[in-house]
């Protein structure tokens, strides 16, 4: 996916903090699960500049996976900026994407304490059946008593 050039807010201090939210941004789409999360969560401290790339990836044409990660950053957000995320989040219910809605109401729903509901496969229902057969044995002689006494001595200590 061709990531759009980020136009620098005018917050950042110096070139190194552009690449460093330009670096962030790049590892919010990747296909690594691990490097997504941590980027989102890493852009969750980054206040204002953090929300407004969370934002875009959220309600950009990108895939469920990156949009996923981005809910997670926003559910992470702490401090002056928490409400907005909240704000960022109930403005997802309301957009035209399917995919965002769902990604949204998940997310507000684990931040509520609630579990998100999923779909319950119905197990097909089996007989019960606690018969105890008796298993041949296949080409040997049924085992006896007198059989198992009549083997040749176990090699030990108690040996007579």
């Amino acid at each position: 996916m061709k990531l759009e050039k980020r136009k620098p807010s005018g917050r950042e201090k110096d070139e190194a903090s552009i690449k460093l939210l330009e670096k962030l941004q790049g590892q919010l789409y990747s296909s690594n699960a691990s490097d997504r999360r941590q980027a989102a969560f890493n852009l969750s401290w980054l206040q204002e500049d953090g929300l407004e790339i969370l934002k875009a990836a959220l309600f950009a044409d990108s895939p469920t996976k990156a949009k996923n990660a981005s809910a997670y950053g926003l559910r992470k957000m702490r401090g002056r900026m928490k409400k907005m995320a909240l704000e960022v989040l109930g403005q997802g219910l309301k957009h035209d994407d399917s995919k965002t809605k769902e990604v949204c109401k998940n997310a507000l729903s684990l931040l509520s304490g609630k579990k998100p509901k999923k779909a319950v496969r119905q197990r097909k229902k089996t007989p019960k059946n606690f018969n105890i057969r008796d298993i041949p044995r296949r080409g040997r002689p049924k085992r006896t008593v007198g059989s198992i006494r009549t083997q040749r001595p176990r090699l030990g200590r108690n040996r007579k």
